[in-house]
């Protein structure tokens, strides 16, 4: 793994997303952005400690990524965070965000907004054992804790033990009557919250998220924060990445096809059915259903896929195929 941990630009993130960003959807993102800052999916203390899985691993070429933490006890959290040091992650981003009821059940994720104490407790103990950054992501509140005092009583808490990067859902959660999807969506954005965090902390990196689907939201929303994080909008049409390190970055940049992207993980999906019994094409071919959003034959490309990977579970070449059934 690459130890080398040099300071990140974070204007633009693609969010952790449970179940969608691991490390194969990583890999896929970076043949298209080489500047856009990669989340794991959440990980769990347990799962780093007591898994029988390897739940740390990655890819050299996914770099900046960042895993994302989930966890409330300390002594565990500082044990993961030695483990993802070791691994040569750019940074530990502690899950302070989550409304999922199993999120909640663990004692971690936007319940931990109501204990300040503990969080910092967690980045002190983390921070014994590792000079590896370590960041928060969270939202403006959760239930009927959602005032500009009880945002800033936790970002004041927490930045005391060394925390100087906050990305916040700009969105309060409702821990109970919602769903995760819910929660997405229903609870009103407030984006003013944001901006007002960052010229009463002008020292602290804040990053913004929610509800940001465009270039232009995002580039509106830099005018005011240090950096914007996309999600599903992202996971929807994964090609708007080939824009990101030249519109947001200033980086010159030689945008490749769709057509060429598709074909350029034929080899990394060979690899991974040589070095994973359990890996099928399906494993990766999932995260590329939408490469060809919004393109004449995109329809075929994605229900190809769907209808075929299965059926091709160990054969790289059904990309071919898919590219074929599209023309």
């Amino acid at each position: 793994m690459n130890l080398t941990r040099n300071k990140i630009d974070h204007s633009f993130s693609v969010a952790p997303m449970l179940d969608w960003t691991d490390r194969h959807c990583r890999y896929f993102y970076r043949l298209m952005s080489t500047k856009a800052v990669l989340y794991t999916e959440m990980v769990t203390t347990g799962a780093i400690i007591h898994g029988k899985a390897d739940y740390l691993q990655y890819s050299d070429a996914e770099h900046p990524v960042v895993l994302q933490l989930g966890g409330s006890d300390p002594e565990a959290m500082a044990q993961s965070a030695k483990k993802a040091t070791d691994y040569g992650y750019d940074e530990i981003n502690i899950n302070v965000g989550c409304p999922s009821d199993r999120v909640q059940n663990g004692a971690f994720g936007a319940c931990l907004m109501a204990e300040p104490e503990r969080v910092a407790d967690c980045l002190k103990s983390m921070k014994a054992v590792t000079d590896t950054p370590i960041t928060l992501k969270t939202r403006i509140g959760i239930d009927d804790f959602d005032s500009y005092e009880f945002l800033t009583e936790f970002v004041e808490k927490t930045m005391a033990q060394g925390c100087h990067h906050y990305i916040v859902h700009a969105r309060k959660a409702w821990l109970k009557g919602l769903s995760p999807k819910e929660n997405r969506e229903i609870p009103e954005l407030n984006y003013d919250r944001v901006y007002q965090l960052k010229r009463d902390y002008p020292a602290l990196m804040i990053s913004i998220n929610g509800g940001i689907n465009t270039f232009e939201q995002a580039a509106q929303h830099l005018l005011h924060v240090d950096g914007v994080m996309l999600g599903r909008a992202v996971y929807q049409n994964p090609y708007m990445l080939t824009d990101v390190d030249s519109r947001l970055f200033g980086a010159e940049t030689q945008k490749q096809s769709r057509e060429a992207i598709a074909l350029a993980m034929i080899p990394y999906i060979e690899q991974q059915l040589k070095d994973d019994e359990r890996a099928t094409t399906w494993h990766v071919l999932r995260h590329m259903l939408g490469l060809f959003s919004g393109q004449p034959g995109a329809r075929s490309w994605r229900r190809y896929l769907s209808e075929n990977a299965r059926h091709y579970a160990n054969d790289p070449q059904i990309v071919l195929r898919a590219i074929d059934a599209m023309k």
